[in-house]
């Protein structure tokens, strides 16, 4: 069985703090999500369905 590497500091997971080692790693990972360290790209090729609603929600008809 292998062990998994907790992806913060790459040491041994603890069950408590699955997939991390410590609380601490724990909230780094938290911190980096909420400081948008962390980023899911999007491709700006993809056409956009906004369909007819506008900003306020009304439909435009």
């Amino acid at each position: 069985m292998s062990t998994r590497k907790c992806p913060i500091c790459g040491r041994a997971t603890v069950e408590e703090w699955k997939p991390f080692c410590s609380k601490r790693c724990a909230d780094v990972d938290l911190n980096r999500w909420l400081s948008d360290s962390y980023v899911i790209p999007a491709r700006d090729d993809e056409p956009r369905d906004d369909g007819d609603i506008t900003s306020n929600g009304d439909d435009e008809n």
